[in-house]
């Protein structure tokens, strides 16, 4: 198995994939959805206190997410997170709820450019960039099943990159102390009160940890993307506790199976890229077959030479759907 503190912390080539697809258009359409988006039928995020048994789900206690503002949006921007306390109606409690969590938000300089920023693992130099907002929640019943809006923000106060076309702005949920889980939901927002999406906004994580649907039928959905440099894909899944079955769709795969995880266990599976899989999305579908509640997941995927390819809420180019083309050959009349 391979150690992910082995996984190289820098992408090539991703800047300017994602640069191809601003100017090409692919990304003028999109609007900031819920995070996760209702394209990923995902229910929830979810982060752990440090002193949890990794076996729950969650390997390191840790999640980073980043969210890109274009830079024509001039009004501030909100980033509300869902039900950000720990013992409520949806989180995984431990006998006593006593998990602390804590959001931080980073903007300016080597806020994602930083090498360390889009580790998998939280150490180093991760919260690199300036830190512009924190609070930490524990079992507060004010905000369960409420939103907790961090903001105002002037989208400049992120960090301009205009390979990934906007200012960016980086978020870390950690699990400060206790062993509960905490469910929780985020949405990039120009209002304070409500959910109002922002043209041209997007998300992405370069490590997924998130909460299954609990029936069987049900079909999630993440979506890395495929910079052209790729040639093969190492998916690295934890904890998937055989419950389902995990397989790709892309422009040119109708569906291949990939390796699955036990309890508490990392799996990896290998998958060659096709040149008309690069600079597109892939779809990760993770389908349910039995009835199974509560059950963690966590997902990170490495290009050929190990480093970290990052999952979009919206899928850069719109979700990858298989092309299927028959080669029909001339009728020889004369035969």
């Amino acid at each position: 198995m391979l150690n992910k503190n082995t996984i190289s912390k820098q992408v090539p080539g991703l800047f300017m994939a994602v640069f191809f697809c601003v100017l090409s258009g692919c990304l003028s359409n999109l609007k900031a959805q819920p995070v996760p988006s209702s394209e990923e039928n995902i229910p929830f995020l979810v982060t752990f206190g440090k002193d949890a048994d990794p076996s729950w789900g969650d390997d390191d206690f840790s999640q980073t997410f980043f969210f890109v503002i274009p830079p024509d949006q001039k009004k501030p921007v909100f980033i509300r997170v869902y039900d950000p306390d720990t013992g409520g109606s949806y989180d995984e409690v431990k006998g006593v709820a006593d998990t602390k969590t804590k959001f931080s938000i980073y903007g300016g300089k080597g806020c994602i450019t930083d090498p360390a920023a889009t580790s998998v693992d939280p150490e180093g130099k991760n919260k690199s960039g300036i830190l512009i907002a924190s609070k930490t929640f524990g079992n507060q019943s004010m905000y369960d099943k409420n939103w907790y809006s961090f903001g105002p923000f002037n989208p400049v106060e992120g960090e301009y990159v205009k390979e990934y076309g906007g200012y960016v702005f980086k978020v870390i949920a950690e699990g400060i102390s206790g062993d509960d889980g905490n469910l929780y939901k985020y949405f990039l927002s120009s209002s304070p009160v409500e959910n109002i999406p922002i043209e041209g906004a997007n998300s992405f994580t370069f490590e997924y940890t998130f909460r299954l649907p609990d029936k069987a039928g049900s079909v999630s959905h993440i979506y890395p993307f495929v910079s052209k440099d790729v040639v093969a894909v190492k998916i690295h899944t934890f904890d998937f506790d055989y419950d389902g079955r995990i397989r790709i769709v892309s422009v040119a795969k109708k569906h291949e199976d990939v390796q699955i995880s036990g309890d508490n266990d990392w799996v990896t599976s290998t998958h060659k890229i096709s040149d008309q899989e690069k600079n597109t999305s892939l779809d990760i579908q993770i389908i349910k077959t039995e009835d199974f509640n509560n059950n963690n997941v966590v997902f990170y995927i490495t290009n050929q030479y190990g480093k970290a390819l990052p999952f979009y809420t919206s899928p850069i180019g719109g979700t990858p759907k298989f092309k299927y083309e028959i080669g029909v050959k001339p009728f020889n009349s004369n035969k």
